[in-house]
Formats: C-alpha cells, sequence, structure tokens
C-alpha cells in the first residue's frame, strides 16, 4: 500500500465518522466535526482540525496547500473525479474542483449531488490508484 493510498483510506474513516459539510458551507469544516474533502485529508495526514477550518479560510487554505502529502492525496482525487481536471493543478484549481463536484448535480450520479458515502467511494477509486499507479496519469478530457 502507497503513503498516499494509506492517507487516501484515513480520510475514508474520518469522512464515514465525522460526515462532510454542506457543499454551500464556507469552511474547510463546522462547529459539529464535519469536515469538506481536503479538511478530512487534512486531518488524516496530521490527525488535527485546525481552528483555521471553522473560521479562517484563506489561513486554512495556506495550512493545506503547503503540505504536500495532503495536495499529492488531494491530486488523485481531483484526477479520480469523472469531471475535468484542473489545468494547472495548482492547489487553489484543485480545492475549487473538488468544492466544485460536491456543490453540483452530478450526471454519473442520476443528476443528483454526491453524498457522504459518494466521497467515500471517490476516496477507494483514489486509494486503488494511487497503490497501483506510480504517478499521476497525463491530463485526461472529461
Amino acid at each position: 500500500m502507497s503513503e498516499t493510498g494509506l492517507i487516501l483510506r484515513t480520510t475514508q474513516q474520518i469522512v464515514n465518522h465525522f460526515g462532510l459539510v454542506d457543499a454551500a458551507h464556507p469552511h474547510f469544516a463546522d462547529p459539529q466535526g464535519r469536515l469538506d474533502i481536503p479538511g478530512a485529508v487534512f486531518r488524516a495526514v496530521t490527525g488535527k482540525t485546525p481552528n483555521a477550518f471553522l473560521n479562517d479560510p484563506t489561513y486554512a487554505r495556506i495550512l493545506i496547500e503547503t503540505n504536500a502529502p495532503v495536495m499529492d492525496a488531494l491530486r488523485w482525487i481531483s484526477h479520480i473525479l469523472p469531471t475535468e481536471s484542473p489545468d494547472s493543478g495548482t492547489g487553489e484549481d484543485i480545492i475549487e474542483h473538488l468544492a466544485g463536484w460536491l456543490a453540483s448535480p452530478d450526471p454519473h450520479l442520476g443528476h443528483r449531488r454526491p453524498n457522504t458515502s459518494d466521497v467515500i467511494g471517490l476516496l477507494e477509486r483514489a486509494a486503488r490508484a494511487a497503490d497501483t499507479t506510480g504517478t499521476i496519469p497525463a491530463q485526461r478530457a472529461a
């Protein structure tokens, strides 16, 4: 099992235990402990949910974007999504890609927004891909 695969499987457990914030929520976490995907990955890597995740999205993004294992895991998740990956591959674009997927009805899901089970399945697919492939494959069209 790769390090990224382990991170993504730990993220599955965190999402299953704490739940997902609503897609319209402006922060990476809420007071009830629910997290968005980047917030859950950060917690999987560090074991922590910083206060910035509740009230300072700018600083929270900096924490996420400067943590290499977190960003590696987020890149895998972004690549596995059935929507087109961002061109730049920067942290901001990847975070927006994930947020956009959560907030929009997905035709692959019967035109409904993804739920916790969908996210857990996405994380498992990303973990399997990270375990079997050394690097993220080249950009693909949606």
